[in-house]
């Protein structure tokens, strides 16, 4: 049976679950068995935070032990036997994919390819009969080939939870020579967010409020905390759209698709008063004259405020799935306020 797994260093991503990549050590056992894990004598609560971030994931057994939770949670799912033999295929980042491969492999595989545990009071022995490892943006376009279709040249830009790796395709080839990782992930925008929250308003909110208010979803929290929550939302995104373009990528020249949890809060409606996601087109706040000449789609306006919103992208899917950038520049037409 093969079980895909994108080991984030924000969550652990399978086909049906996603959970935060934390994990809690107990020598006994919690008051729930819910999301504990029984490995070698040891308790473990996982999904319930995530974790400091580490520059190897193969620094301590962390992300060894999510790894069996996320088999546990998708065999469980799917309605497989316990005892069964399985193949994992994990993804990494195309800059680093020659240099981690061989011991990240070696990491999920371990010595001994029997894994005996318990998940949820559940036992399983898992078989573990090989780690098929494949570059993460490169494999998540393959599945979506009308994005790349008749585009000579375009990015892909994989949102992740600490990095952002840019990657570009020519003629559908992976360029390695334009490869770049930033460490521009959402971990930043929501730590960012929380901080200054902390400073103006004296509130420590959660990330899952974060998330929520970044989503464009609804949650009982202060007004004045859920603008701060927008505003730092939109600084992100200028943010990242620039560093790509000081990486070498002309964002107004060739295509680009997002994709990783990332991609979904940019996505997302980032304004009470206008809703910048509304018929699935991106937006960017663009200070213009008046009087500029506009693109051959509307401009919107927050009331009382000169500022225009101009289109930046066009079609784009929801639910973290990858959404290609549109962009005008080539394209350019007048058309009349409104």
């Amino acid at each position: 049976m093969n079980i895909g797994i994108d080991h984030g260093y924000y969550a652990i991503k399978t086909r049906h679950f996603s959970f935060p990549a934390g994990i809690s050590e107990y020598s006994h056992e919690p008051y729930t068995l819910q999301n504990t894990l029984e490995y070698d004598g040891k308790f473990y609560v996982c999904g319930t935070d995530r974790q400091p971030i580490l520059r190897n994931k193969m620094e301590n057994d962390n992300y060894y032990l999510l790894t069996l939770v996320a088999i546990a949670k998708e065999l469980k799912q799917r309605g497989e036997k316990t005892e069964c033999s399985v193949t994992i295929a994990a993804g990494l980042p195309l800059a680093g994919f020659g240099r981690e491969k061989k011991p990240f492999r070696e990491y999920l595989l371990r010595s001994s390819q029997l894994v005996c545990f318990k998940f949820e009071g559940i036992t399983y022995k898992i078989t573990i009969e090989d780690v098929k490892l494949f570059p993460q943006e490169y494999s998540a376009i393959a599945i979506h080939p009308k994005l790349i279709q008749n585009e000579p040249s375009i990015l892909l830009m994989d949102i992740g939870g600490w990095t952002v790796d840019l990657m570009r395709l020519d003629n559908g080839v992976p360029n390695a020579s334009t490869c770049r990782s930033l460490e521009l992930g959402m971990i930043r925008c929501i730590d960012e967010a929380k901080e200054q929250i902390r400073r103006d308003v004296g509130l420590s909110v959660t990330d899952a409020q974060v998330e929520r208010v970044l989503s464009g979803k609804g949650c009982s929290l202060d007004e004045k905390a859920r603008s701060i929550i927008q505003k730092q939302g939109r600084r992100y995104t200028e943010r990242l759209l620039s560093a790509a373009m000081e990486s070498g990528f002309d964002l107004k020249a060739i295509p680009v698709v997002m994709l990783g949890g990332g991609a979904a809060f940019l996505s997302a409606p980032i304004s009470k008063t206008q809703n910048t996601a509304e018929h699935g087109r991106f937006y960017r706040l663009c200070r213009k004259d008046r009087k500029a000449p506009f693109w051959s789609m509307p401009f919107w306006r927050a009331p009382g405020k000169t500022s225009w919103r101009q289109p930046y992208a066009g079609f784009c899917v929801k639910n973290s799935r990858p959404f290609l950038l549109r962009l005008y520049s080539s394209q350019r037409k007048p058309s009349r306020r409104k």
